[in-house]
């Protein structure tokens, strides 16, 4: 996927990234850790586990959505202001083929960002023996919530 160059607004959004993705409990139910974390752009990476799995063993649509969600959601904010959390206020998910493979790659990637709203693409990939198959994409649409005790980036 093409990844843009932008400037983030925070200098310390890795460690922002980094720090609220620690404190998600779903990502740590699945599992997952970051991988690429730029701005504008954030991968986030799954082994497969057996309690993550539909009937047919493959991962299932709803942990690929979170999974890709999240990846979008952090994309996104990578690049907003200091005082900002991020919420996803809409995303469609394509699932493109089964989701089967030893380990899984979700990239988040910023199309257009905005003061208040984000525009976000996600991909997800399956990953055997090295090769890397395309499982679904996201289009995802993001907020800028600031000035709310409640909401923690």
């Amino acid at each position: 996927m093409h990844m843009s160059t932008f400037e983030p607004r925070c200098a310390e959004y890795a460690t922002r990234v980094t720090d609220s993705f620690a404190r998600q409990g779903a990502m740590q139910t699945l599992g997952a850790r970051l991988g690429l974390v730029a701005p504008g752009a954030v991968d986030i990476v799954l082994d497969w586990a057996c309690g993550l799995t539909q009937q047919h063993g493959f991962l299932h649509a709803g942990m690929v959505a979170t999974a890709l969600d999240s990846a979008c959601g952090y994309a996104g904010f990578s690049l907003m202001a200091p005082d900002a959390a991020v919420l996803t206020i809409e995303f469609k998910i394509n699932l493109l083929a089964p989701a089967k493979g030893q380990r899984f790659r979700m990239e988040g990637r910023v199309i257009k960002p905005g003061r208040t709203i984000t525009v976000c693409e996600g991909r997800a990939f399956a990953i055997d023996d090295s090769q890397e198959k395309l499982i679904a994409t996201m289009g995802c649409t993001l907020m800028a919530v600031s000035g709310r005790d409640n909401i923690q980036g």
